[in-house]
């Protein structure tokens, strides 16, 4: 075997691994800012909105400051499964396009849906 298929291989696997975590994470996330109206709720939904439509609606990375380090373990997580690109993050939730584009509209965050 040579070392570019073995290195594919590895990639794959990191690949399945981070979108298997992602998908929790991002359900976790996705539950938080549907049930909650606090601060930390805003800004997770300004993240999820971000891996939604980027070209719409930026997020500051800084803002990974402002929330519980489990909001933003899990925002990290959903990052890394979007560097191995396998799979849009609100697609690993159940009816996430509608929830997304709910939270959106809940949240006062326009543009999305039309980017």
């Amino acid at each position: 075997m040579d070392d570019f298929s073995a290195k594919q291989r590895e990639w794959d696997e990191r690949a399945r691994n981070a979108q298997a975590a992602a998908a929790q994470a991002y359900g976790r996330l996705l539950r938080r800012a549907e049930t909650s109206d606090s601060g930390q709720a805003g800004t997770i939904a300004r993240f999820l909105a971000s891996t939604y439509s980027s070209r719409v609606f930026m997020f500051d990375l800084f803002d990974l400051r402002t929330v519980d380090v489990e909001i933003s373990d899990d925002m990290l997580t959903c990052l890394d499964a979007l560097r191995w690109g396998r799979a849009d993050l609100y697609k690993l939730v159940p009816d996430g396009d509608r929830r997304i584009e709910r939270l959106c509209a809940d949240w006062g965050l326009s543009g999305i849906g039309q980017g």
